[in-house]
């Protein structure tokens, strides 16, 4: 019970680090999900969807992965 109240204290005074986080990832992940969707890549979008890597993953895959994707359709 001691630990829990420490980890609602913490959250309480550090409400601004939540928020920031929370900001910064959530546009990232949206647009991660979005484009893993177009392409059809149901595997990248389960795994964007449950794994929180703090936006790491969702830049990743958008700058690597969805524009290999891409180019390859195109030249189909």
């Amino acid at each position: 019970m001691g630990k829990y109240i420490l980890v609602q204290q913490y959250m309480f005074q550090y409400w601004w680090i939540l928020i920031s986080v929370a900001l910064w990832t959530l546009p990232w992940k949206g647009v991660a999900l979005w484009k893993s969707a177009r392409a059809n890549h149901s595997a990248w979008f389960v795994i964007l969807l449950l794994v929180n890597t703090l936006a790491i993953l969702e830049i990743v895959y958008i700058f690597f992965f969805s524009k290999k994707n891409h180019a390859e359709h195109h030249h189909v």
